[in-house]
């Protein structure tokens, strides 16, 4: 037998899995059910070849198809997140430090990180004020847009970060959100640096985000520690809420050993 003939099996099953991880990362993108015909056109992918993959991946739990044949994210999934939730220190940390900074400040707090070229909301726990923001667990946002996206690449080196920003920067809702590669490189490094970022008004109208980094001993940082308020009462508060994010993200840090 040849060596090219011995190969393909291997390429057909690598580009199987390729693909399921196509479906999987539009439907995540997406936030909701789609057909098989806008999953297999977001995907590039030749319908039928998409109908085979979703076939199995229903059949396996991996996706659901609804009554109306749209297919969503499957239990299975849900599952398995579980089980690495249960086995992230870095999670566990943020559980409970969370509780005290929303006991502590009366505002909702979130714990981000990055995924590729966005940020995206790990945990989340509302504050027992009258008025607070939430956003949903899973939500993903441009790095450019938050005060979290900014302070979780700080310490990649500057080329890097220009090449980053060029590639991930977007225009947000609000028109506010810097866009400029060169302009966002240098204020992540500044961020990381004093170890704060503020954002008021950039991804959302009237909302303000305070962020402080979680970094491991060489100064990756991993995570970010974060208190979402109305604009108004971030100006009213500001350094009020700054110390108490400073801290909460000093003592995850002492959590996790670094």
């Amino acid at each position: 037998m040849s060596e090219a003939s011995l190969e393909t099996p291997r390429r057909s099953r690598t580009s199987g899995i390729d693909r399921a991880l196509q479906i999987f990362d539009y439907l995540q993108a997406a936030g909701q059910a789609a057909t098989a015909y806008e999953i297999a056109r977001a995907v590039g992918a030749p319908i039928s070849t998409v109908y085979t993959i979703i076939d199995d991946l229903v059949a396996k739990d991996l996706l659901d198809r609804d009554r109306n044949g749209l297919i969503g994210l499957g239990r299975r999934l849900y599952h398995y997140g579980l089980s690495y939730a249960r086995n992230l220190d870095l999670l566990s940390a943020a559980h409970r430090e969370m509780h005290e900074l929303a006991r502590a400040s009366g505002e909702t707090v979130q714990v981000c990180a990055r995924d590729q070229d966005v940020m995206v909301v790990l945990a989340m726990e509302e504050g027992g004020g009258a008025f607070h923001v939430t956003s949903r667990v899973g939500s993903r946002t441009p790095l450019n847009w938050s005060a979290s996206g900014r302070l979780l690449v700080g310490h990649l080196e500057e080329d890097e970060l220009v090449d980053l920003f060029r590639r991930s920067a977007r225009p947000s809702p609000t028109g506010r959100a810097e866009t400029d590669p060169q302009v966002l490189a240098a204020g992540a490094r500044q961020a990381l640096q004093q170890r704060l970022s503020i954002q008021a008004g950039e991804s959302d109208f009237a909302v303000a985000c305070i962020a402080a980094p979680v970094c491991d001993t060489s100064g990756v940082c991993h995570a970010t520690m974060s208190i979402v308020v109305p604009e108004s009462k971030a100006r009213q508060k500001d350094s009020e809420l700054v110390a108490l994010v400073q801290q909460s993200a000093r003592r995850m840090e002492s959590r996790l050993g670094w």
